[in-house]
């Protein structure tokens, strides 16, 4: 598939696309006229990108991870494994702050409610 195909397939831009290739996270093969095209596991690898883009972590943190995906030797797979290892803690920190934060707004909510039914003698929907 062409460059559009893919973009369409994944809802990530033609210019995202291309800067994932430039950062090497991507690879596509060429045409003679140097048209760049794509097999359906190029989809699931940019979904992985995406995710991982989401999930906070820099295009320079997964190129380390790629190669071990890619062409798998032991010293690439040590170097993807420090690197997923530190991302991983990362995450579950970021996550373990989520969690406490959502908690403290659940009681801010609590607190809030239990006074506007006090002060107005009706109990509000929480949204």
């Amino acid at each position: 598939m062409r460059i559009g195909e893919l973009s369409a397939r994944t809802g990530a831009s033609r210019r995202s696309l291309r800067y994932y290739e430039q950062q090497g996270l991507l690879v596509s093969a060429r045409s003679p006229s140097g048209q760049r095209y794509y097999d359906d596991d190029h989809v699931q690898r940019v979904a992985l990108i995406q995710v991982f883009l989401t999930a906070g972590m820099s295009s320079r943190t997964i190129a380390q991870m790629v190669p071990c995906m890619t062409e798998p030797n032991m010293e690439r797979a040590r170097q993807a494994l420090t690197a997923m290892n530190q991302e991983r803690n990362r995450l579950s920190s970021t996550i373990d702050s989520l969690v406490a934060a959502r908690a403290e707004l659940d009681h801010l909510i609590n607190v809030n409610l239990n006074f506007l039914a006090n002060v107005a003698g009706i109990i509000p929907r929480a949204d």
